[in-house]
């Protein structure tokens, strides 16, 4: 079974937990970022969740760049760096929309998977 962590901004955790609940019925091992979910202290957070991008040899990283404040393929600064946090350790990202155009360059030059809102694109 495929391990996916799921990265994005709090701010559209209902979309989060929708692709959860997609990606869990097509048979991925869904894992999410329940201590930012929960309002945890942001750096206790944010290190159980690097944690999961590297824990396993078999886990992809899905960042799920909805809308937010009418900011289309949104990107914040936290989901930034786990997009850079797992380039580094050779994880496949993906993105669930489009490129989020201020970090176009890195993001392509990075490998980063554009799913144009497709999960079944996911390999």
């Amino acid at each position: 079974m495929k391990n996916i962590v799921l990265c994005g901004s709090m701010k559209v955790k209902d979309k989060i937990l929708e692709v959860n609940d997609q990606l869990t019925k097509i048979g991925f091992n869904v894992l999410l970022p329940k201590e930012c979910m929960e309002g945890l202290p942001k750096v206790y957070a944010s290190r159980k969740h690097f944690e999961r991008i590297v824990d396993k040899e078999n886990t992809y990283v899905l960042i799920v760049n909805a809308e937010k404040k009418g900011i289309k393929n949104y990107i914040g600064p936290n989901s930034f760096a786990e997009i850079a946090f797992a380039f580094y350790f050779n994880k496949k990202i993906y993105l669930l929309n489009d490129i989020y155009e201020p970090y176009e360059d890195e993001l392509i030059g990075w490998g980063v998977i554009e799913l144009h809102g497709d999960l079944t694109k996911i390999e």
